[in-house]
């Protein structure tokens, strides 16, 4: 089995009750802000090696270490393939820092997004922008007027007059 697929077993709660469930995601959620703090206190530095060299240099287990790797992946320069992941795997960690904020804000991930270390990363001026797109992606802009007689764009079937047109009125 895959590190990455073990990864998923555990996340997926395996055979855990809620209160230890909570304590899982508390664990994992803390390790996680405290890297974080420190990736971006250094975030002119960028971390490569074996992932079992970065999993012992940031003091993670290994399968809290490939969670990280798959939630941080998307905001990576030259993302990885989780899935491909194992001991001997060369990891390179070159972080576009503008992406990770907005995947933070797409994550909902206030302990992360509220960082007081975003302030030697990017201006506040640029992290109000990123939050103002990441805002603006949340917004369904129609690409034409719906007709009365049209198909209700909400998928009921009816007509729009008929359906939320007449909420409309």
């Amino acid at each position: 089995m895959s590190l990455y697929q073990e990864w998923i077993d555990l996340a997926q709660n395996a055979g855990r009750n809620q209160k230890e469930n909570n304590a899982f995601w508390e664990k994992y959620f803390e390790q996680e802000k405290e890297l974080y703090q420190r990736l971006l206190n250094e975030h002119d530095k960028t971390y490569s090696g074996s992932f079992d060299k970065l999993t012992e240099e940031f003091g993670w287990e290994s399968l809290y270490f490939i969670g990280f790797l798959d939630g941080i992946n998307t905001s990576l320069k030259q993302p990885i393939v989780i899935e491909d992941i194992d001991h001997d795997s060369d990891i390179n960690l070159d972080i576009d820092y503008e992406r990770l904020l907005f995947n933070m804000y797409e994550a909902k991930a206030p302990w992360l997004y509220e960082l007081e270390e975003w302030e030697g990363v990017l201006t506040e001026d640029r992290r109000h922008d990123i939050f103002k797109e990441w805002k603006a992606s949340k917004i369904f802009v129609a690409d034409k007027k719906v007709g009365p007689n049209e198909p209700c764009p909400c998928g009921s079937g009816k007509k729009y007059k008929k359906c939320c047109g007449r909420l409309a009125e």
